[in-house]
């Protein structure tokens, strides 16, 4: 059976890695270039799948992974405490990759995009659950497959998506029920055909 809930990198609850999250900016903010490392150590992932989510090509999305964390090193003197520094590094992504969909725009051509799965890095599933996968994420809406993957990928509440995508948390909560129903079906239907 598969299931959409992955634990964070390091193994514990998102409430305590805040905490942590949160001191790796400050310590950045003061210089510390290990407290970067750590920090990109940890949330590698996250970025990297919600600058997939957006861009669906891999080649962008790891382009947008490096920029937000130099843009994390310049700006984290500007950072502001308020106990969600996921929220303001997800920002920083989603800004950047909007940037990059302007390019594309005013260059008057179409971003290239890729079918490659969301869940490469998952060693706990077998290729066919990832194809499988794959498939049923490409059929979600842009707004559907960004909320699955920041919600089931990285680990977000629904809550902070909405915060993220500066979106009400009634429209996050029924696109992400939408889009879960929307794989549900796609996932039995391929079972029948088994």
């Amino acid at each position: 059976m598969l299931t959409f809930r992955m634990v964070p990198a390091n193994g514990g609850s998102p409430d305590t890695d805040t905490d942590y999250t949160e001191q790796y900016i400050l310590n950045i903010a003061d210089g510390d270039k290990n407290a970067l490392a750590e920090l990109y150590n940890k949330t590698r992932v996250p970025v990297y799948s919600f600058a997939l989510s957006m861009l669906k090509n891999p080649d962008d999305a790891q382009d947008i992974l490096h920029d937000c964390f130099l843009q994390i090193w310049q700006a984290a003197g500007s950072y502001k405490r308020m106990g969600k520094p996921m929220a303001w590094i997800m920002t920083i992504t989603k800004n950047l990759c909007l940037m990059k969909i302007r390019e594309y725009s005013k260059a008057g051509e179409e971003p290239p995009e890729y079918n490659e799965a969301y869940f490469q890095s998952n060693d706990n599933m077998s290729a066919e659950d990832k194809a499988i996968l794959n498939d049923c994420m490409s059929k979600l809406s842009d707004d559907e497959r960004q909320i699955v993957v920041l919600h089931a990928v990285s680990g977000f509440k629904h809550r902070e998506i909405a915060d993220i995508l500066n979106k009400p948390l009634s429209t996050v909560l029924s696109k992400y029920n939408r889009a879960i129903g929307k794989m549900r079906k796609m996932i039995e239907g391929e079972r029948l055909y088994v």
